[in-house]
């Protein structure tokens, strides 16, 4: 048994608008079939897409605050020339600079038009076949028990674990990476930004979550009530769902 990660989910004040810039953002599509709007690649919605994590992103009633999230996004890029126009063109579109104390660095930072922030790469060989979202990227304090944990929570592939950083990739090779970095952040804020899992056809949905417990998840209360998904928060309290299978 395993779950496979379906999207990402981003919580903001106007969900239309947040998709729309994330579709604008990343040459993908935004649908808006219910209550939240899903950001997936075009020609027409298909969901779970087998590649790409997609962007759901979910209205809610509170803005975020000035913390800064604990998981974001990167950028690929090919080139620095496309770097520079994309820049230009995310800004256009309503992104502004960001600072998380980066310093001096090749990347940019920037957040969207609610404030949560993403970084647009410079070009990297390791990122070259990933689609436009290089990596969902978690800042955590130990990034080898990240991996244990999310390595047995998930289908996708561990590829590199060191004292600052963990690396996991779909089996498929294919599609973006999950990273976890160390950093010395501690949670102030609920998390604006998490993923979504979802189990394969055929799966008991309660089995998974019980074995997520057993890894060391723990439940969470947002306030959700009685939904079809389970809430949860991963060791270092990173907040994910559990889909019901449609």
């Amino acid at each position: 048994m395993a779950l496979r990660p379906v999207h990402v989910n981003i919580k903001a004040l106007d969900a239309a608008a947040v998709g729309r810039f994330w579709a604008e953002a990343l040459g993908w599509s935004a649908y808006s079939a219910g209550v939240t709007t899903y950001v997936g690649p075009g020609g027409g919605l298909v969901w779970p897409d087998p590649v790409v994590l997609g962007i759901d992103v979910v209205p809610v009633p509170e803005a975020k605050t000035a913390a800064k999230n604990r998981v974001h996004l990167d950028l690929a890029t090919t080139s620095a020339a496309q770097q520079t126009e994309l820049v230009a063109r995310l800004r256009a579109l309503g992104a502004t600079s960001a600072d998380v104390g980066q310093g001096d660095v090749p990347w940019t930072v920037l957040a969207d038009p609610e404030g949560n922030e993403f970084c647009v790469l410079e070009p990297r060989e390791i990122y070259r076949d990933t689609g436009p979202i290089a990596a969902v990227v978690a800042d955590c304090a130990d990034p080898r028990a990240m991996a244990r944990f999310w390595g047995e929570a998930t289908d996708w592939i561990v590829h590199d674990v060191e004292d600052d950083h963990a690396v996991l990739r779909s089996a498929k090779a294919a599609g973006p990476y999950l990273e976890f970095l160390r950093t010395p952040d501690a949670k102030t804020a609920p998390d604006r930004v998490h993923l979504d899992l979802l189990p394969y056809p055929g799966d008991d949905t309660a089995a998974e979550v019980a074995r997520l417990r057993a890894l060391g998840a723990t439940d969470l209360d947002i306030g959700q009530g009685d939904v079809p998904w389970t809430c949860l928060t991963d060791p270092e309290d990173h907040e994910f769902c559990v889909l019901a299978p449609s």
